[in-house]
């Protein structure tokens, strides 16, 4: 009874989803961009989730800390208990455990600039509670999160308060415990993209520092890397570099895995890095990528979807790959306009 009902869900789900990217309806309660984005199964229930981000002001003071839930059941988005803090995020990773949600990292903001923190809480959408858990040993904002034998957590270089990191950082969600895993060979970077399928970690570009030294601070980095975990030690990873993928975009690209597809999948994203406002670290308005792409496990390829997705979008903390299609949740439109859409993308090209 229980595996039907689960699948009366996703079906569900996956027709609102359909339906709502044909029609619009039913967005985010309010627009939001660089929000971490997750799912869970709970009691037979497919969960999307969206925490935190930046409203459209876009401004340090339109940084929230809201977390919002769509329940299949009813097709619709609800509140969900707050991410617990006194401010806001922007930078975090959100992941699914087990049934369970992780929120980690991030920056808080002000008038002075940004903040990494180590905060890593945990939400039971069953009970609709926070707990606080093992803080990041080195907080960092804007990595590549993935999810290990729905146990542990990588947290893949990101930036920190003192320089932009190669930690590979590996949660145990069971022990509440840290360990230090291989770091990425490549240059560090924020804002790059990626996920874990299986025991093959995919991440993309990012912005690194100028190797200048002049301005801007920060520029896109090319670099594309797989990152292979040793069976039989969880903080071993063989890194290999990946020929460039498709496209231009290098920051913030929406980007997420699927088991069942051996795929890794990315949307959006811009070819200019920026702080949080949509204008680029070398002052000139940054615009999102419309190619939509994957690397096949499988094949070892990038493969192109779609070079001209309509209404492309950049800003993001990830996207979700369910069996319909790839869930974009917020982010910045042309113009650095923040959105509350809610959009569906294949995940195979035309005519397939």
């Amino acid at each position: 009874m229980k595996k039907h009902l689960a699948f009366f869900c996703l079906c569900f789900l996956w027709g609102w989803l359909a339906a709502s990217a044909e029609s619009g309806v039913d967005p985010l309660p309010d627009p939001v961009s660089n929000n971490a984005v997750a799912m869970v199964k709970s009691r037979g229930q497919v969960l999307l989730f969206s925490f935190m981000g930046i409203g459209a002001k876009k401004t340090p003071a339109d940084i929230t800390n809201a977390a919002f839930s769509l329940d299949a059941k009813e097709g619709k988005w609800s509140a969900a208990h707050a991410v617990p803090g006194t401010v806001g995020r922007i930078g975090a990773a959100a992941a699914g455990v087990n049934g369970d949600l992780f929120v980690l990292g991030g920056y808080v903001v002000d008038a002075q600039g940004a903040m990494a923190v180590p905060d890593v809480g945990v939400y039971l959408p069953a009970s609709d509670r926070w707990f606080r858990e093992a803080d990041i040993p080195v907080a960092v904002g804007d990595s590549v999160i993935g999810v290990y034998r729905d146990r542990y957590i990588y947290l893949v270089s990101g930036r920190s308060n003192r320089d932009v990191v190669s930690d590979v950082q590996v949660y145990d969600t069971e022990k509440n415990k840290w360990e230090q895993a291989t770091p990425i060979p490549g240059t560090p970077v924020f804002g790059h993209a990626g996920a874990l399928v299986g025991d093959t970690i995919i991440y993309v570009d990012g912005a690194r520092k100028n190797p200048s030294g002049n301005t801007p601070k920060y520029v896109a980095s090319d670099e594309c890397w797989m990152g292979k975990i040793d069976h039989h030690d969880r903080t071993r990873i063989h890194w290999t570099k990946l020929p460039n993928h498709p496209g231009t975009a290098r920051y913030r690209i929406a980007g997420g895995g699927s088991e069942k597809d051996e795929k890794i999948y990315f949307a959006g994203g811009t070819d200019n890095p920026y702080d949080y406002n949509g204008i680029g670290y070398d002052g000139k308005p940054s615009e999102p990528s419309p190619v939509t792409f994957d690397f096949n496990l499988r094949t070892g390829k990038w493969e192109t979807i779609n070079e001209n997705t309509p209404n492309p979008t950049m800003d993001h903390r990830g996207l979700l790959a369910t069996h319909e299609g790839l869930v974009l949740i917020g982010g910045m439109e042309k113009g650095q306009k923040v959105t509350a859409r809610v959009a569906l993308l294949a995940k195979e090209a035309a005519g397939k």
